[in-house]
């Protein structure tokens, strides 16, 4: 094989992106502006632990920004997904699609 027509779709899988929980975070942000930290760890059934941990390899990578604040007296952690998360976001869904369709079940 030579030629990138010529890989598996899977060879398309991003493998920070790939991952169940940081694929749910880039989904959820890209249907919103920004997104309070609270609100997308409960919209994905996580703790802070486990969406913290998640959330700082996506930022780290460039695909999710990060705004600190408060919300009256209350600290408020906000996010949102840069123009490189949704870039990443539409290839692993391009590849996910390529996927189905090699298996019958693409997309009208």
């Amino acid at each position: 094989m030579t030629s990138d027509a010529a890989f598996h779709p899977t060879a398309a899988l991003d493998e920070t992106v790939h991952q169940r929980v940081r694929l749910g975070v880039l989904a959820v942000l890209s249907e919103v502006a920004e997104c309070a930290f609270t609100v997308l760890r409960d919209e994905l059934a996580l703790t802070d632990g486990n969406l913290s941990r998640h959330v700082r390899m996506l930022e780290e990578a460039g695909m999710v920004a990060v705004r600190k604040g408060y919300e009256g007296r209350r600290p408020c952690t906000w996010l949102r997904l840069t123009s490189r998360g949704s870039a990443a976001l539409r290839t692993e869904l391009a590849a996910l699609e390529a996927i189905l369709k090699r298996h019958g079940r693409g997309t009208a």
